[in-house]
């Protein structure tokens, strides 16, 4: 039995979610940065995690090429920053309204964001349409605030 893509898409969009912007600087590739959900945890010792990004994402071409990148967990008023990353924008114009800085390992990490974790590549596996990459936390920045949500297609904010 075959699961179809609508089907399993369906499912997957009941999953809540937080939301990040994964972002990398080559000298070969320059800024880059995109949206991505797919972020998680892995290991508490040493501190690893990991995040899912598209082979034909040129931010995955970043992170595999320098080896660094940063996950940058979006606050609830950030949904702009979200669809600037997640939309046809240029890389230059993704990063133009932004405040950033650059981290311990080189790439871009956002002043406003909720938390940042800065992550050296310790492993990379290729998993159907994306690379799951496994990173080693060298650095993390935390903030104040409410943690921007998506689910069932839209953004959401935790309600106390």
């Amino acid at each position: 039995m075959s699961v179809s893509e609508q089907d399993f898409k369906n499912a997957l969009k009941l999953w809540a979610s937080g939301v990040t912007v994964v972002t990398s600087k080559t000298d070969n590739l320059g800024l880059k940065g995109m949206t991505a959900t797919s972020f998680s945890s892995v290991s508490i010792d040493p501190p690893q995690i990991l995040v899912c990004i598209n082979k034909t994402a040129d931010t995955g071409d970043a992170v595999l090429e320098g080896k660094n990148f940063a996950i940058n967990i979006l606050k609830s008023d950030q949904q702009e920053i979200s669809n600037q990353f997640a939309g046809g924008a240029s890389q230059e114009e993704r990063f133009a309204n932004v405040n950033w800085h650059e981290g311990v390992g080189g790439s871009p990490v956002f002043d406003d964001a909720l938390a940042s974790i800065e992550c050296t590549v310790v492993q990379q596996v290729l998993a159907g349409t994306h690379w799951v990459v496994i990173g080693e936390v060298q650095n993390v920045n935390c903030n104040s605030g409410e943690p921007l949500l998506y689910y069932n297609s839209g953004y959401r904010e935790i309600n106390s």
